[in-house]
């Protein structure tokens, strides 16, 4: 029960995040403070629907030498350049119950979305858009069914600002042996949770935000989109469908449909929002894929983008959130109705 005069949009205070259990100081007074830092220069010309230059379009000569199809759809290879390697050697060091290593085995592949290179995932006709979801489950179901491989993170940087190393629309998925940090984590939130109330966190975290309604951004029959009420990130967004579902192999066609509708509208916001192409960090969270049920999971998608208050002010994790923990100046509410008027 808040104190009377507690003020969510104007006095400081601090919100935990369920599914990490980790908090987030919130400082809603200094969203008018005078901007001096670094800011960035206009952004480039838009792209060509083909690029000779560049190793992701169909026919062009990739980085590491091999040549792409032509293909006239989503395209996945194994990255030519990857993080994690199948034919890791198993090992395991410990010295003096301080300094430990163990070997990780996994794949990386790259997908992408179509053969446009001038057109993001958000600018896509919603068949496009489909077909990128199909592939993802398609994928994420292929690489589970590994006996090595515990868990699929699904993932898309979009723009220089985020780390994307090509311009031509283009995410990833890393399969590992591993469960890594961030699923660890939420899936210790979400039992926790299932074990004190009975239920999934994010199915009454969803049916909270629709009768609320303030932190929604845009919506339809089977997902939400909203800028929880934990958001670090300045425009931070967290994508769920209505229904329980672990994974993407649980969406049946209606529900990729919808998810793909979904995932067009909240692009187009983020785009509109600045008028730019908006920068993110995108990944799908589902259940982990070591033979275990997982009742707790629910799938969701975490879109986090960098700019604060125009094309030109960005915003990355800094002094104390990097030495102490996250904090933000605008309010989820605030944003949230911010990007649900930017169309």
């Amino acid at each position: 029960m808040s104190k009377p005069g507690f003020d969510l949009q104007g006095d400081v205070h601090r919100r935990l995040n369920p599914l990490t259990g980790e908090w987030v100081l919130v400082s809603p007074h200094r969203t008018g403070r005078p901007w001096q830092g670094q800011s960035e220069p206009p952004a480039p010309a838009p792209a060509p629907a083909y690029d000779p230059d560049c190793y992701l379009c169909p026919g062009n000569e990739r980085a590491g030498g091999a040549k792409n199809p032509r293909y006239q759809s989503t395209f996945v290879f194994d990255n030519d350049f990857a993080a994690l390697r199948s034919e890791t050697v198993a090992g395991e060091i410990k010295v003096a119950h301080l300094l430990e290593a163990r070997s990780e085995p996994g794949r990386c592949r790259v997908i992408c979305y179509s053969p446009l290179h001038h057109l993001t995932l958000g600018q896509l006709p919603t068949a496009g858009v489909r077909h990128v979801i199909d592939t993802w489950a398609a994928e994420y179901q292929s690489l589970a069914a590994h006996p090595d491989i515990n868990s699929v993170t699904i993932f898309e940087n979009r723009g220089a600002m985020m780390g994307a190393s090509n311009p031509h629309p283009h995410g990833q998925i890393w399969a590992t042996e591993t469960v890594p940090n961030e699923l660890s984590k939420e899936s210790a939130g979400q039992l926790a949770y299932l074990e004190r109330h009975g239920a999934c966190l994010l199915c009454d975290y969803a049916a909270l935000e629709a009768g609320q309604r303030e932190r929604i951004v845009c919506a339809n029959q089977r997902f939400v989109a909203v800028v929880p009420f934990w958001a670090v990130w300045p425009f931070e967004t967290l994508l769920l469908p209505r229904a329980h579902l672990a994974s993407l192999d649980g969406l049946d066609g209606a529900a990729r449909d919808d998810f793909a509708q979904i995932l067009k509208d909240l692009i187009a916001r983020y785009d509109a929002l600045f008028d730019v192409q908006f920068p993110y960090t995108m990944g799908l969270h589902q259940r982990p894929s070591d033979g275990r049920e997982h009742r707790e999971w629910h799938l969701h998608a975490h879109f986090y983008p960098p700019l604060l208050r125009s094309a030109a002010v960005r915003k990355f994790m800094v002094g104390y959130e990097m030495l102490a923990e996250p904090q933000r100046d605008i309010t989820a509410e605030a944003a949230a109705a911010r990007l649900r008027g930017a169309i």
